[in-house]
């Protein structure tokens, strides 16, 4: 297993900040049939080879994720597309 941890800050409220991510796990379920709730500031996501969390504080996104074998292999392009999307949402990393 392969495990991605980034932490961002953010300088939104907390509910932007869940809308923001929410826009995203929605767009991540549609495109790759990703299961995800929502447990307080929690969500939890997961699909065979991938499961994880993205915890939305007062200033930061903390997101850990957990790779099976196979989508290790994309590990770098998971990461660059978790920090466009963070750059889109919250504007570049400071």
């Amino acid at each position: 297993m392969s495990t991605i941890r980034i932490s961002r800050t953010h300088g939104t409220t907390v509910k932007k900040a869940k809308e923001a991510v929410e826009s995203i796990a929605a767009e991540l379920a549609e495109s790759f049939e990703i299961d995800y709730e929502w447990d307080g500031s929690t969500l939890r996501f997961q699909r065979a080879g991938v499961e994880g969390t993205m915890v939305v504080g007062r200033k930061t996104l903390e997101i850990d994720a957990e790779l099976g074998f196979l989508v290790s292999m994309l590990k770098p392009r998971i990461e660059r597309e978790i920090h466009r999307f963070c750059d889109d949402q919250f504007g570049p990393e400071g």
